[in-house]
């Protein structure tokens, strides 16, 4: 397993794994899905295996079932065990206003689906459930 710097949360089962750089609102994104229903699996950071063809998020074992929330600290959550990623979901403030498909990126030579996503944006975590019903396979 590697250790992989991005926050995950698995919906149906499915995981979205979240990426982008300090600040960006990775756990904001992942607590406003886990509002939602979705199940934290890691937040800043997860533990990638390898299992065929798909790309399994562990949580980190230093912070399983850990989230940051801004201005209160590290808060308990439940955890997901596994979460098979379906869907990258990258923070980036100059993301495209319109696509036409996902992008693509590897992970541990495994290829996924991209989705860029405005950082902060107040329906992000709508924009997010709609990405991985859409490109998430």
């Amino acid at each position: 397993m590697i250790a992989h710097q991005a926050s995950c949360v698995a919906i149906a089962g499915r995981g979205l794994m979240i990426e982008g750089p300090p600040g960006s609102g990775k756990s904001s994104l992942a607590l406003a899905l886990i509002d939602r229903g979705a199940v934290l699996v890691g937040d800043d950071a997860v533990l990638i295996e390898l299992s065929g063809a798909k790309l399994i998020a562990h949580p980190h074992p230093n912070t399983r079932g850990l989230i940051e929330v801004r201005n209160l600290g590290l808060l308990n959550f439940p955890a997901a065990k596994t979460a098979e990623i379906a869907l990258v979901l990258r923070l980036d403030p100059t993301a495209q206003r319109f696509i036409e498909d996902a992008e693509w990126t590897e992970i541990a030579g495994v290829s996924l689906p991209l989705i860029r996503l405005i950082p902060h944006d107040p329906i992000q975590h709508l924009k997010a459930e709609m990405a991985l019903k859409r490109y998430g396979g």
